[in-house]
């Protein structure tokens, strides 16, 4: 591709192309939170153990994680948009069967395979909009409309199953995935380019191994000592973990064409911008959690209506996501970053104090809060990330930015989870709500005082 092309705006199919990647996105991402309105009606029909509940939640999650560094590679060795729709056909069949496993154990595999596909989607769908989009204010809008759509898909997902469980089964929750898919199949090779790597190299397959073995055995030592077992197991997989990804870091040092390519993260931007992404994902989806259950449990919301009291929330987060870029031209970006996380901040304020009983209002203007910051958050960081990268390695930086979502989510909804969970025990759902909370409120302004100190983004 020549300069003149890289320099020349986007037109009409590439913004057409972008509508067909929002909606997968959204997608992928309401399937971190779309089961949490569906816990009550699948305990009952699966009579899963509390173990079993835990990974029916996050098995997802954690794959996607696990996979996203090596499916963002592989796009840029076999091209985006054929990986994007490799994993749209893949997502789509295992989303049925996830719609009709017949025991708890099944669905964990389903989830699993889940993560997986949806691994291929995720980083497939930014690195497209950094190859459609090559002018930069033109990249932050488009950015934004993703964002505004990753962010929708989180906070509408207890919505969504909220409206399918009113009148279907718990399964029914999956079956979102099947016309969203079908449509990219469709219209994906008609209104989406083709981008890889021009000159990408092998795909070095004991660096994917190493990944794999970093990654999940430090989310299985996670997930192991905050459900409060034994010390042991827990200890050993976080140590094996991280001498896998000792190692693994060491050997892209040497590799000329590295899994991940470190030198991207010599840029203090980038760095700052994959912790504000982990960190601030991961308090949301701990809090959203026990938000969700609060309004069923203590409250005695159908899951309908509790959906639908979290709609204001979804509805701030996009609004902040697509408002971001032109914000961020009025206002320096760090201070635009640091004054989103305050306002994130003071959400979780509110949600400490929320009252055992008539509480909704409180809860959901916390929520509202917290979704406000949360919107510029995510459109600037992933901005940042995708901006770093040279074009011939941008599916590679989007699995890093995903990576941080991912893992965030997940990791909230295991270790805040978790750790709610623990502390509640014997109590009522507001317990394990302010505690969670609280951290998030600590984290979250302990984040806005280093990001504003000086302009690291």
């Amino acid at each position: 591709m020549s300069d003149r092309q890289l320099e020349t705006p986007a037109g009409p199919r590439e913004w057409l192309g972008l509508a067909v990647l929002v909606l997968p996105t959204a997608l992928l991402s309401m399937d971190a939170t779309v089961l949490y309105l569906a816990l009550p009606s699948l305990a009952a029909e699966l009579a899963p153990s509390p173990g079993q509940l835990l990974w029916i939640s996050d098995a997802y999650g954690f794959l996607v994680a696990g996979f996203l560094v090596t499916m963002g590679s592989l796009g840029d060795r076999i091209g985006r948009r054929r990986l994007l729709l490799v994993g749209a056909a893949a997502f789509l069949v295992v989303s049925v069967s996830a719609a009709y496993a017949p025991t708890a154990e099944l669905l964990i595999v389903a989830r699993g395979l889940l993560g997986v596909a949806g691994a291929t989607l995720m980083p497939s769908t930014l690195a497209l909009i950094g190859g459609m989009f090559r002018d930069p204010r033109q990249r932050g809008v488009a950015i934004g409309l993703w964002s505004a759509g990753l962010s929708a898909g989180v906070a509408l997902g207890p919505v969504a199953g909220g409206l399918l469980l009113e009148w279907f089964w718990w399964g029914s929750v999956f079956l979102l995935a099947v016309p969203v898919m079908l449509l990219l199949l469709v219209a994906g090779p008609i209104l989406l380019p083709e981008h890889r790597d021009p000159d990408p190299g092998r795909l070095d397959l004991a660096s994917v191994v190493l990944s794999l073995a970093a990654v999940l055995p430090v989310v299985y030592g996670i997930k192991h000592l905050a459900e409060g077992g034994s010390v042991l197991p827990g200890v050993v997989a976080l140590v094996l973990g991280a001498g896998a990804g000792s190692v693994f870091l060491r050997r892209q040092r040497v590799l000329d064409l590295p899994l991940i390519d470190l030198r991207l993260f010599a840029a203090r931007p980038l760095r700052n911008a994959l912790l504000v992404l982990l960190a601030a994902l991961a308090c949301v989806a701990g809090v959203y959690l026990f938000a969700a259950l609060y309004l069923q449990r203590e409250v005695g919301l159908s899951p309908l209506r509790a959906g639908l009291w979290l709609v204001p929330c979804a509805v701030a987060m996009i609004a902040t996501s697509v408002a971001a870029p032109s914000l961020a031209r009025r206002i320096p970006v760090h201070r635009l970053l640091a004054g989103s996380l305050v306002v994130s901040a003071l959400g979780f304020l509110v949600l400490v104090w929320t009252p055992e009983e008539q509480g909704v209002v409180p809860l959901v203007v916390g929520l509202v809060l917290i979704y406000l910051g949360q919107g510029p958050v995510m459109a600037l960081s992933t901005d940042v990330v995708v901006g770093a990268a040279p074009p011939g390695r941008a599916g590679a930086a989007s699995a890093l930015s995903e990576t941080s979502v991912e893992f965030g989510l997940a990791l909230g909804v295991a270790v805040l989870g978790s750790l709610g969970t623990f502390v509640q025990r014997g109590h009522d759902s507001t317990t394990g709500l302010a505690v969670v909370a609280g951290i998030g409120f600590v984290v979250l302004l302990g984040l806005a005082l280093l990001t504003g100190r000086r302009p690291a983004l």
